[in-house]
């Protein structure tokens, strides 16, 4: 197949070595970030905060999470050219929510008759991942991963290099990083920037996936 998302997504692999001297573009990261904000979530409940690591304090900050796991992700924390904390909202409420439902109203995406039924029936999804302490985590954090997806999507398609870190110690993070979550829950965090070729053993290896017919049913 020779569309240009198949040979984008063909290329993106998991970087093991970053070139720390190597740094993405402000105008690459303006991409990148609204790219994000975009990203799609159910009832458009957007319950994520996205800290986007950049500075040589906050790399610092990061690089001292790892210290008492996850060894093997901690160079990163200052190799990578930028580094995102996905944060979700484990208590997301009708009042989180009616401010989606404002912005909805305010783009003219939502006309305001249909306000109430909007932020009523819509937010029933919600309630009902809810548990009796108001406890969502589990929901909200599955659409920090849509926008995950998303993210690896643009960044194969603009040739940064990244690599998913589910191996971060999320009290650490909430304890070095707990102003700027502010309740929020990070349990996984995205490095970028440009691979170390000499040195990242992953570089230029061919992509192994299961077959499409392992894995896709069309009917």
């Amino acid at each position: 197949m020779t569309h240009q998302i198949i040979s984008d997504l063909n290329h993106r692999y998991t970087v093991k070595k970053y070139d720390s001297n190597k740094r993405i573009s402000a105008q690459d990261m303006e991409v990148i970030l609204e790219a994000l904000r975009l990203s799609a979530s159910s009832i458009n409940s957007q319950p994520w905060k996205f800290i986007v690591i950049e500075s040589d304090e906050a790399k610092e900050r990061f690089h001292r999470t790892f210290a008492n796991m996850y060894q093997f992700n901690q160079p990163h924390a200052k190799e990578a050219s930028h580094i995102i904390l996905f944060a979700n909202h484990p208590k997301f409420s009708k009042d989180d929510y009616r401010k989606v439902v404002d912005a909805e109203v305010a783009s003219g995406h939502l006309p305001a008759e249909n306000y109430d039924s909007m932020l009523n029936g819509a937010f029933g999804f919600a309630e009902s991942n809810t548990d009796e302490t108001g406890f969502n985590g589990n929901w909200t954090k599955a659409q920090t991963y849509i926008a995950l997806g998303n993210t690896l999507h643009t960044l194969a398609r603009m040739g940064v290099g990244s690599t998913c870190m589910e191996g971060v110690d999320a009290e650490m993070i909430t304890e070095m990083f707990g102003h700027e979550l502010d309740g929020y829950v990070c349990d996984f965090a995205l490095a970028m920037g440009y691979p170390l070729e000499t040195e990242d053993y992953n570089f230029g290896k061919p992509k192994a996936r299961l077959a499409k017919k392992d894995v896709i049913t069309v009917l």
